[in-house]
């Protein structure tokens, strides 16, 4: 009996499986690209009543969707696309615009800012420690908050929290905090971009130093260009490869004081999306990408970033922001601020005037 059961199951795999799954992200990807198209079309308007846009659509993405959170929670309908378009949709956005850069752009950076990109990461990850512990939070706790500052949020927490054996609650409070915070970060870039008078390439570093996921660094630095947008991503990158050597580190430090401690996954060090970027920024340099289906390529990451920030947005938990309590508040702020002013020390001091 069991035997017949077992079989009838598995023939019903395949097709309709599949049109089920997309059958239930489908509400939530349309209501993220609805926001998004709204938010793109408002900086159609901005442009042609000023020129240019103030804000931009992928701004205004973010500040939409968080809106609407305030007012109203997406039930289970609209949850799985909601998620599907704020990580998958970035993702695949961040790994395709790796066929947009090329090697020699991330030589162009140079020996000594691709050094000090390095510094700046170790010296967050130090400094946002001990200001943890100065404000009284476990030491788990806020290591989980130093390594999501200074490397690339999310995805850091979730590498490093194996690895120090961190708690749940811990990991989901940093998690909640760096959520909202990032965008932060998002929408202040470009102002004080714009404040310091810095061209495309200081946007691109500033971003790629202080935002905290690396789809993000693509709203950052957008409104300041294409170039920007490259730059941005290739500084960011290689604060994302500061990961593994970084969780390996804890790993040794952790398993010295602890016998058996977990090795880090492969996976979490290099997440699929960072290695298909490299895979293409090879192939872009050399040359087997024709520079012909660059254009729509770059269209085409354009329309998915704007969806996945309206999701994004939507995706903003205000109560999870006062769960975190005050004491993570005020030390993943000023951590924030702390890798503020290095990446604008680090410009200041580098590059050229």
């Amino acid at each position: 009996m069991t035997t017949a059961h077992h079989s009838s199951t598995h023939a019903h795999h395949g097709p309709t499986d599949l049109f089920q799954g997309l059958a239930r992200l489908l509400p939530g990807v349309l209501l993220s690209a609805g926001v998004g198209a709204v938010a793109y079309g408002l900086q159609i308007i901005e442009t042609n009543l000023f020129g240019h846009p103030w804000v931009e659509g992928l701004v205004i993405a973010i500040l939409m969707g968080a809106g609407l959170r305030l007012f109203w929670t997406p039930s289970s309908v609209w949850a799985p696309g909601v998620q599907f378009s704020a990580k998958t949709l970035l993702e695949v956005a961040v790994a395709l615009l790796g066929a947009t850069v090329s090697g020699a752009a991330v030589m162009a950076l140079g020996p000594i800012l691709l050094l000090a990109i390095v510094g700046v990461v170790v010296l967050a990850i130090v400094g946002g420690y001990a200001l943890g512990r100065a404000f009284g939070l476990p030491p788990a706790m806020a290591l989980l908050v130093a390594c999501g500052n200074a490397i690339c949020g999310n995805s850091a927490i979730a590498a490093v929290a194996p690895v120090i054996e961190a708690e749940g609650e811990d990991v989901a409070a940093a998690i909640g905090f760096t959520a909202v915070l990032g965008i932060a970060v998002v929408l202040l870039v470009p102002v004080v971009g714009a404040l310091a008078g810095f061209d495309a390439t200081k946007v691109g570093v500033l971003a790629g130093l202080t935002v905290y996921a690396v789809p993000q660094v693509l709203a950052a630095a957008a409104p300041a260009g294409l170039l920007a947008v490259q730059t941005g991503a290739i500084v960011k990158l290689v604060r994302v490869l500061m990961l593994g050597p970084v969780c390996l580190v804890l790993g040794l430090m952790r398993s010295g004081k602890v016998e058996g401690a977990k090795r880090p996954k492969l996976h979490h060090m290099a997440p699929w999306f960072i290695i298909v970027f490299l895979i293409l920024m090879g192939l872009r340099s050399t040359g087997l990408i024709p520079e012909v289906v660059l254009p729509p390529l770059q269209a085409g990451v354009t329309a998915m970033t704007l969806i996945a920030m309206a999701a994004l947005g939507l995706m903003v938990d205000p109560r999870a922001v006062v769960r975190a309590g005050p004491r993570v508040a005020a030390v993943a702020a000023l951590s924030a601020l702390l890798i503020g002013a290095l990446a604008l020390a680090t410009i200041v001091l580098i590059l050229p005037a």
